[in-house]
């Protein structure tokens, strides 16, 4: 097994789904915590390691693998059982689909660094940087909630890629006080999830740079 080891910090979507994956896969690593807001990931040493200067980063005995996605399908392609990609190649389309519609349509456009320019750079207020938060993800869950069935989880009796990425868009979405009472579907899932171990194991307050 590769000596793994996970550049993350705790509040970071992007880290918190790398957190899951590994943890559903049962697989140790270590944690390496990158402060945010205090600029770490701007470092030079940081940017050696990745050279976006962006969490997560993920450390492998063949070297380094950046962005979060591209982690989850190394870690089913390495670590196949139990699966989070599973089922025949529709299936696995359809979790793949849901999957892309959180991590490059709504994270994207709410992220910390996209905020930060926001309100550091062209001058944007509070109450507009949250209208703005609060658009895109009314409009993701929309889409989203629309396509869930009645499964424990998204579209599956286990958990797979599709809740390893929503159940961390969902907690930015609950620290931003958004309401989430016309999204059910959504809200049973979370809490489904919520309820195993290795989701909340892998939450923000449970990662000791939370402290």
């Amino acid at each position: 097994m590769d000596q793994l080891t996970l550049y993350s910090y705790f509040r970071s979507s992007a880290a918190y789904r790398v957190r899951i994956a590994l943890n559903l896969k049962g697989l140790d690593y270590q944690q390496h915590a990158i402060n945010l807001l205090k600029g770490e990931q701007k470092s030079k040493e940081y940017r050696s390691v990745n050279p976006q200067g962006l969490v997560p980063t993920m450390m492998t005995e063949q070297g380094g693998i950046c962005q979060s996605l591209a982690m989850l399908e190394w870690l089913e392609e390495t670590y196949p059982q139990p699966s989070i990609i599973p089922g025949d190649s529709y299936q696995r389309a359809k979790l793949r689909s849901m999957a892309y519609q959180i991590c490059c349509d709504i994270h994207p456009l709410n992220n910390l660094r996209v905020l930060d320019y926001f309100q550091g750079k062209l001058d944007i207020n509070e109450e507009s940087k949250n209208q703005w938060y609060q658009h895109w993800i009314t409009q993701g869950f929309t889409a989203l909630e629309s396509q869930l069935d009645a499964q424990p989880f998204c579209c599956s009796k286990h958990p797979t890629i599709a809740d390893i990425c929503l159940v961390p868009q969902v907690f930015n979405a609950l620290r931003f006080n958004i309401n989430l009472s016309t999204y059910p579907k959504i809200q049973k899932i979370y809490s489904n999830c919520n309820s195993l171990t290795s989701f909340r194991a892998a939450s923000p307050e449970h990662q000791i740079d939370s402290r």
